[in-house]
Order: C-alpha cells, then sequence, then structure tokens
C-alpha cells in the first residue's frame, strides 16, 4: 500500500510515520514544508494543479493528513487548517489516483459540552474559537467532497514529545523547575478542567487502522475518560518523585499560570489544541470535548457551559464516546494515562 502523509514532522504526524514504517506492507512517502520532507509542498500557497500532477505522479493508495497549526490569528489558522484540506480534497477529486482520505481532526471542533457526558459523533459542533471553526471548516469541506474519506476528532494527545507549551507540558516543566530549584511548593492555576487524554501513539494506531478500513465520516478518537487536570498533577508529581506541596491558585481556569514558590517563575505560553490537541495540540490533544450522547440534544443542553473561560473553546469538561472507533475501526485505547505522563517527565526531566 503506497501511502501519501501530510505533515510527518508534527506533533502526531512524526508517530503516524513511525507507526507506517513499521508495517512492511506500507510504502510511505512524506509531503510538507520541511527539508526533510520526501516531498516539498506547501498547502497553504501551492496550488491544487501542482499537487494533482504529483498524487498522478505518486498514485498513493492512501492520503494521510496530519497537517495544520494551533497558533496564530484568525487567518493563519484558516490558511494552514482550512485552505490547505481544501487544497488537498480538490487535487484528490482531479487525480486519477482515487485515494482514500484519512484526515486529522480536532475535538475543539466541538465546542462546549455538558459536564458529565461523552460527546459522539453526531453532536451538533459549536467550536468556541477560531481554532474549532477552522478545523470544523476543513472537516465539512472533507465529508463534502464526495471523495473516499474518514476524519478522526482526536481528544486531548499526550505522550512523548507532547509541547511544552500544552496544559501537559507546562505542569511538567512548572514541577522539573521546581524541584531543580528546590522550592517545597508548586503553586498552579486553572486545574479544574478536565479532558479526555489520549497517547499520541494510540492516536497513530487509530490513523494506521483507519488507512486499512472502509469506514468514513467522522471518528471520534479518545480515552473515553475525563481526567481533571488537578489529578493529572498529582499523578504527574507521583511519576517525578516530586514531594512537595500542590496548591492550586484563584483564577480563570483556561489559564494554567506555574507560580513556582515565588514570583519570579515565568508562565510557559500556551501552545496546543487548547487544553486539548490534536493537538497537538494537547492537554492531553486529543478527544477534548465532551459532548453528548449519541441521541439529539436540545439547543439548552448545548448552550453551557459558557466557553470563553478555556483557551480551547471547550468549556470546562471533554469526554469522547468512543464506541463507533472500537465498532468501524476495531481500535481501542491501550496506554494509560500514568505511562503517557511518564514519558512526558522523562523528557522534561531531561530538559537544560
Amino acid at each position: 500500500m503506497r501511502v501519501l502523509l501530510i505533515g510527518a514532522n508534527g506533533y502526531i504526524g512524526r508517530f503516524v510515520a513511525d507507526r507506517l514504517l513499521a508495517d512492511p506492507a506500507v510504502q510511505l512517502t512524506a509531503l510538507g514544508r520541511g527539508d526533510d520532507a520526501d516531498v516539498r509542498f506547501d498547502l497553504a500557497t501551492g496550488s491544487p494543479g501542482a499537487l494533482t500532477r504529483f498524487l498522478d505522479a505518486v498514485h498513493p493508495g492512501v492520503v494521510v493528513n496530519c497537517a495544520g497549526t494551533t497558533r496564530g490569528g484568525a487567518r493563519e489558522l484558516t490558511r494552514h487548517n482550512t485552505v490547505a484540506v481544501a487544497t488537498v480534497c480538490e487535487a484528490l477529486r482531479r487525480s486519477g489516483c482515487g485515494a482514500r482520505l484519512v484526515q486529522v481532526g480536532c475535538s475543539a471542533e466541538y465546542g462546549p459540552s455538558q459536564p458529565g457526558s461523552s460527546t459522539a459523533e453526531d453532536a451538533v459542533p459549536r467550536p468556541g474559537g477560531p481554532y474549532g471553526v477552522s478545523k470544523l471548516a476543513a472537516t465539512e469541506l472533507v465529508l463534502g467532497s464526495g471523495l473516499d474519506a474518514v476524519v478522526l476528532r482526536v481528544f486531548s494527545p499526550a505522550g512523548p514529545g507532547t509541547p511544552a507549551g500544552s496544559p501537559l507540558g507546562r505542569l511538567a516543566e512548572a514541577m522539573r523547575r521546581a524541584m531543580q530549584s528546590g522550592d517545597g511548593e508548586l503553586r498552579l492555576g486553572g486545574l479544574g478542567a478536565q479532558r479526555d487524554f489520549i497517547d499520541v501513539r494510540d492516536v497513530a494506531r487509530a490513523v494506521h487502522a483507519a488507512s486499512l478500513s472502509a469506514a468514513q465520516g467522522v471518528i471520534n478518537i479518545g480515552s473515553g475518560r475525563a481526567v481533571r487536570l488537578r489529578d493529572a498533577a498529582a499523578t504527574l508529581a507521583r511519576v517525578a518523585g516530586y514531594g512537595g506541596a500542590l496548591h492550586e491558585l484563584d483564577g480563570p481556569p483556561g489559564a494554567l499560570r506555574p507560580t513556582i514558590g515565588h514570583p519570579r517563575a515565568e508562565s510557559v505560553g500556551h501552545r496546543v489544541d487548547a487544553l486539548g490537541h490534536h493537538r497537538a495540540d494537547a492537554l492531553g490533544h486529543h478527544r477534548p470535548d465532551a459532548l453528548g450522547g449519541r441521541g439529539e440534544r436540545s439547543d439548552a443542553e448545548h448552550a453551557a457551559p459558557a466557553p470563553h473561560p478555556y483557551p480551547d473553546g471547550c468549556g470546562s469538561w471533554q469526554q469522547a464516546d468512543v464506541r463507533t472507533a472500537r465498532d468501524r475501526l476495531g481500535w481501542r485505547p491501550r496506554i494509560a494515562l500514568e505511562e503517557s505522563l511518564a514519558d512526558i517527565w522523562m523528557e522534561a526531566a531531561c530538559r537544560i
């Protein structure tokens, strides 16, 4: 099987590349903006015609798109998350390769959900910020393209490679600084949010499974369990061997601001899929928006809670309904959050 992977150097894309390369039946070609890509091409500025000519030459059976950005203003998000996907869809429509498209989406597309609920794929998307809007627009382009396509909506990715600016990355960095300086107290804000963390290696397994399947439409990829950031912090402390006290500061729940025992500590800048993903984004990426169940939900239910206090626009709670992934992909998460956090800590501890 010849696979064209777009975005192989990204947080999720690197693990997808590793997973596909481990399959002896896969012949992988990486397309991207970096010098280490097999083929250099910028989806945000390149023409569909140029990409079509490449597709006709390589003739992949599957195209996997892990490319995109979680940072920047509305214009940049639109270019890299929406226009880029429009280019891929149009090129595939023009090409004679007939390739299947696997698009990596994000739970931020769903927006706020009711605490205690599990978000199924039939939930009405109401993204609470420009990132979620740009990713939802990409999903709609894929679903309306007429292609053989599937969109994997990843909740909060975690594990090795987690960006230092993500919520879990910032927790690890704050703890590293506290241990390095001998602080017996770690003060953190915004630990009340609950997100569905999924290990990035499990996400890569899901992409591989989707590449081999005939499933179409939207499929949630998450653990199916919401975890409070406060509990993740406690687990991380145990994994790291940090014996100091963890104090939660009052303040906006969306801002995870570490104050490592004293005011000289700096907060680490925000980066991923806000409290979540895909990433890559990642409060632990990816299925951060706990949406409702499989049935229709009323407007009142969809309206709460208000999204604005949370950078990812997903409110205080996110939990995925992952039955579709089980039934249509034969996929289940395998890696526990504690193992993901241990890998995050290992990388943070080695940082100078």
